[in-house]
C-alpha cells in the first residue's frame, strides 16, 4: 500500500468514528497528501501514520496542551517529530491530553473528555488520551505520548495497546512542554512490539539542545536470557487493585512459565512509597515550575484539578525537596538490590478501570490509585513497556508492564515480548557483530559468557570459504578458526555491546583471540581465531563443515 492509499484510509476512519474529542488540531488531507506523495519508498518509516500528543511542538500546528491561551506557533518540530518525518513518517494532527500533561484519567480538558475506542463511557486514561485512542480505533498506525507518571502506560493498559517508556534522557525532549522536567519521557504507543520498537529506536539518540538528553553506556545489554526471571510483587503490594484486575494478574502470572519466564515473589513496598513523592511530595513543585507562573495569571482556561495540582506545586520548601530527593536515592539503591539476580519486575500497570462519571465525581482519588504501580518508574530513572496481560473474566482489557533499571530497555522489551507472545523487537541497534564457532555456540558451556554479557544472538552464519577448523585438544573441548583454508565453517553471530567486547577478548585463555572474520555474504564481523603454531597442533576437523557437527559425529 502507497503512503498516499494510507492517508485517504486513516481520514475516511476519522469521519467514520467521529470522534472529534481525540483531536486538538488535525492537518488538512490534501497538505498530507501531498507530503506522502514525495515520500522516497525506502525509507525506513515510508508512510507510516503519526498522531502527536498536544504538548509536542509540530511545525505548522499551534501547540496548546489542551490549554488555548497557552498556544503558541513553533517554528519547527520537536526533535522527535523531526527525526520521525525525515525516515519517512506522516504526522497526521496534535491529540487531545489531560491538561499540560496532569493526570492519569484523560477527562481534564477544555476539549472534552476523550471517551474510551471501545467503551465510551469508561475513560480513555490519560494525559496522553486522544493518541492511545486514535491507535486504537485504528486511525494511525502509532502515537507519540509523553509519560511522567504513567501516561505513556495507563492508556495502554486500557486500549490494549503496547507503550514504550523509554530510559530518561534517551529520547530528547527539545520541543515538549515539561510537566515535571527531570521525569518526563515521550512515548510510542502501537498495536504490536515491533511496531513500537522502530519507532522508538528511529526518536532515541541525544540531542545537544536538551541538556538531559543521554546516550546509551558502552555496557548496555542487548538481550535478556534465554529463560529470564522477574518478580512479581507480593499479594499484600497488590490491594489496591481491583477484584478483577486481582484476578487477571494472577492469571498473567500463572502464565509466565510457559512464555519461558522464571518469577521470584518480591516485596516492592518501598517503590510504592517512593511513587507517593510524585503528588504529595516535594518533587512536585516542578509542575510549578513548568507552568505555575502562566496559570497564576488567572487567564487560561483552566481545568480546576489540573489548576488546584499545579498552583498548589509552589509551598514546598527547598529543604523538604532535598529531603524528597535523599528519600528517592533510597529508594533507587533499594530497586538496584531488588533487582539483582532477576531481569525486570512484572507488575499490573494500573488497578482498575473506571467510568467518566466515576472520575468525575472524584477526580483526585481516583487518579492517585491509577498511578499506584507507574509512579515510581520516573522518579527512580527506570525503563518500562507496557502490553496487554490476561484479559479479565469478562473478557474485558487488562495491561501489565515490565520494569528495569535505566538503560535496560532492550531486556524490559524482549520480556514485555515473551508476556505479550508479540515477535521480538530491537529497540538498541548498535554494537559489535561477534562470530562464535565452537565453545560459546548455544548449548555449549561457554555459551553463558555471552548471555551474561546481554549479548543478542542474531542467527546462524557461516563463513566464506577461505576457512579451515582445527579441533585443538583443550578441556573443555574447542575449536580453532584458521584462514587461508578452502571451506566455509558455520558458527553463531551474536551482537555486543562495545566496552562488553573488551572484557570478553580479555577472558580469552591463549591460543583464542579475536580478530576480522569474512561472512558468506561478504559482510566483515569478529570472530574467534586462533594462532598459527596451535593450528598446526591440532586435529583439522574441517571437513564437517563446523563445531556442532563434529560434536554430534563424536556422541558429545
Amino acid at each position: 500500500m502507497t503512503a498516499t492509499d494510507r492517508v485517504l484510509l486513516a481520514y475516511k476512519r476519522i469521519a467514520e468514528v467521529d470522534r472529534p474529542e481525540v483531536w486538538i488540531a488535525l492537518r488538512d488531507e490534501a497538505e498530507v497528501l501531498a507530503e506522502a506523495a514525495s515520500l522516497a519508498e525506502d525509507l525506513p518509516l515510508y508512510g507510516m501514520l503519526v498522531a502527536v500528543k498536544d504538548n509536542i511542538d509540530v511545525a505548522g500546528l499551534p501547540t496548546t496542551a489542551a490549554c488555548p491561551e497557552f498556544s503558541y506557533d513553533p517554528a519547527e518540530d520537536a526533535t522527535v517529530v523531526a527525526r520521525l518525518r525525515a525516515a519517512g513518517a506522516l504526522v497526521l494532527g496534535k491529540t487531545n491530553l489531560d491538561q499540560f500533561a496532569t493526570g492519569l484519567v484523560g477527562t481534564r480538558s477544555p476539549h472534552g473528555a476523550v471517551r474510551h475506542a471501545h467503551d465510551p463511557e469508561k475513560i480513555s486514561g490519560g494525559s496522553s488520551s486522544g493518541s492511545a485512542t486514535a491507535v486504537a480505533l485504528g486511525i494511525v498506525d502509532v502515537a507519540l505520548g509523553t509519560d511522567t507518571a504513567g501516561s505513556g502506560r495507563v492508556p495502554a493498559a486500557f486500549a490494549s495497546l503496547v507503550g514504550i517508556k523509554p530510559t530518561l534522557g534517551l529520547v530528547p525532549n527539545t520541543g515538549v512542554v515539561p510537566a515535571c522536567v527531570d521525569y518526563d519521557a515521550v512515548t510510542v504507543f502501537a498495536d504490536d512490539t515491533a511496531t513500537a520498537a522502530t519507532v522508538m529506536s528511529v526518536m532515541i539518540g541525544p540531542d545537544a539542545a536538551d541538556p538531559r538528553s543521554r546516550s546509551w553506556p558502552a555496557t548496555v545489554p542487548l538481550a535478556a536470557p534465554p529463560r529470564p526471571r522477574v518478580g512479581v510483587p507480593r499479594l499484600e503490594d497488590l490491594v489496591a487493585l481491583c477484584p478483577e484486575y486481582a484476578e487477571a494478574f494472577a492469571r498473567t502470572v500463572t502464565g509466565l512459565d510457559a512464555a519461558g519466564i522464571d518469577h521470584d515473589v518480591v516485596d516492592i513496598s518501598p517503590l510504592l512509597d517512593a511513587a507517593v513523592l510524585l503528588y504529595d511530595g516535594a518533587t512536585v513543585a516542578q509542575r510549578y515550575a513548568a507552568v505555575g507562573e502562566f496559570l497564576s495569571t488567572g487567564r487560561a482556561t483552566a481545568d480546576p484539578t489540573v489548576e488546584a495540582i499545579v498552583l498548589g506545586a509552589r509551598t514546598p520548601t527547598a529543604h523538604a525537596y532535598v529531603d524528597d530527593l535523599s528519600t528517592l536515592l533510597a529508594a533507587k539503591s533499594y530497586a538496584a538490590t531488588l533487582l539483582d539476580g532477576l531481569d525486570g519486575l512484572l507488575l499490573p500497570t494500573t488497578t482498575e478501570h473506571p467510568t467518566i462519571a466515576a472520575v468525575q465525581a472524584d477526580p483526585m482519588g481516583i487518579n492517585r490509585r491509577l498511578g499506584t504501580f507507574t509512579n515510581f518508574c520516573n522518579l527512580l530513572d527506570m525503563a518500562a513497556v507496557a502490553v496487554p496481560g490476561a484479559p479479565t473474566t469478562a473478557g474485558a482489557p487488562f495491561g501489565v508492564m515490565v520494569v528495569g533499571p535505566a538503560f535496560s530497555d532492550q531486556v524490559v522489551l524482549d520480556l514485555a515480548a515473551l508476556v505479550a507472545g508479540d515477535r521480538p523487537a530491537v529497540v538498541v541497534d548498535e554494537g559489535v557483530d561477534v562470530l562464535v564457532v565452537g565453545a560459546h555456540l548455544r548449548g555449549f558451556p561457554l555459551n553463558g559468557q555471552l548471555v551474561e554479557r546481554g549479548a543478542r544472538f542474531l542467527g546462524e552464519v557461516s563463513t566464506s570459504a577461505d576457512y579451515r577448523l582445527v579441533d585443538l585438544g583443550t578441556t573443555p573441548p574447542k575449536p580453532g578458526l584458521v584462514r587461508h583454508g578452502s571451506a566455509s565453517i558455520a558458527g553463531e553471530l551474536y551482537r555486543m555491546a562495545p566496552a562488553h567486547l573488551g572484557t570478553f577478548l580479555a577472558a580469552l585463555p591463549a591460543p583464542m583471540g579475536l580478530g576480522p572474520v569474512t561472512l558468506s555474504d561478504g559482510r566483515q564481523v569478529i570472530g574467534f581465531m586462533c594462532a598459527a603454531d596451535a593450528a598446526e597442533a591440532g586435529t583439522d576437523i574441517t571437513e564437517f563443515g563446523g563445531w556442532r557437527a563434529y560434536m554430534a559425529d563424536r556422541g558429545l
